[in-house]
């Protein structure tokens, strides 16, 4: 439920950042940019839903940890 929450909220942030720049185009080429990066964002995340980790964990192996042998006498 809360991922789902989370992109209908993203979902909503873009439409309205569309909207406005529809309503009221930005006045030169840098502020057309900084809206950009954040709209690409919020879309991605509103697509893709929240990802936990980028980088995947590494798996410990199936077998059982060593026996460490104590000294011979």
């Amino acid at each position: 439920m809360n991922a789902l929450l989370l992109r209908l909220v993203c979902g909503l942030l873009f439409s309205v950042l569309v909207l406005g720049a529809i309503v009221r185009p930005p006045d030169n080429f840098g502020q057309g940019l900084g809206m950009l990066l954040p709209a690409v964002m919020l879309l991605g995340v509103a697509l893709k839903g929240p990802r936990r980790s980028i980088i995947p964990k590494r798996r410990a192996s199936g077998a059982a940890p060593r026996q460490v042998e104590p000294p011979g006498p």
